[in-house]
């Protein structure tokens, strides 16, 4: 068997350990979950008991969507401390299927090499503006329901509105300026016409995970 035939395997098996619908909710609730998560807040999230959250967060992370990390809770340290928490997160690196195999990456990188090295940056930030506001949202669909269609998973930090994940992050880390500007762009151009998005407004707010981008309210801004 090819080495290409083992990926195209493994991803299958991580894909088809989502094919039970009780371990799709659990894996969608850690992956969305900033940080990582325990058993107990997994389960009640579920609705199922601790046990039964626990023999299915461990599938998952045999199939290699979910990563562990072990915390103490309590954030006690030394003798006395209890022993540290099982915790689960969103594994590293990204996962897709399709038959038959197709590869867009390399295509991607070498769009973005040409762009970046043509120094096009303002020309890309203007088709994503005007990608953004062609996008076409329901009715009373928000800036939040809207990005988590998109894959971008926010997340309430306070009054401001960050993204767990970015959908570009493989480019965003070989072209990071030219990718994150286009996000941004991307962002700016959909929430005019998203319900209630021009009470929003994003902007470039990084953190050491997810996506760049950040969007605050214009009517809770101190």
């Amino acid at each position: 068997m090819s080495s290409r035939d083992e990926s195209e395997d493994e991803v299958l098996e991580a894909v088809g350990a989502l094919a039970e619908p009780v371990r799709r909710r659990l894996y969608r609730y850690v992956a969305e979950t900033p940080g990582a998560t325990g058993r107990d807040a997994a389960a009640e999230a579920a609705g199922i008991s601790r046990s039964l959250a626990a023999f299915h967060l461990d599938k998952l992370v045999e199939a290699g969507l979910l990563a562990v990390t072990y915390q103490r809770l309590s954030g006690r340290s030394g003798p006395g401390a209890g022993r540290p928490s099982k915790l689960y997160l969103r594994a590293p690196g990204e996962r897709a299927v399709s038959l038959p195999p197709r590869s867009y990456g390399p295509a991607g990188r070498l769009l973005a090499g040409v762009v970046d090295g043509a120094g096009l940056d303002r020309e890309l930030q203007s088709a994503a503006r005007a990608a953004g506001a062609a996008e076409v949202p329901a009715a009373d669909e928000g800036p939040v329901a809207l990005l988590r269609a998109r894959g971008y998973e926010p997340f309430l930090d306070g009054a401001t509105v960050r993204l767990n994940n970015c959908p570009f992050h493989a480019l965003a880390d070989e072209f990071p300026a030219l990718t994150c500007g286009m996000n941004l762009a991307y962002i700016e151009g959909m929430l005019p016409g998203c319900a209630g998005g021009e009470g929003w407004t994003a902007a470039m707010d990084p953190l050491p995970e997810g996506c760049c981008v950040a969007l605050t309210s214009k009517t809770n801004r101190s």
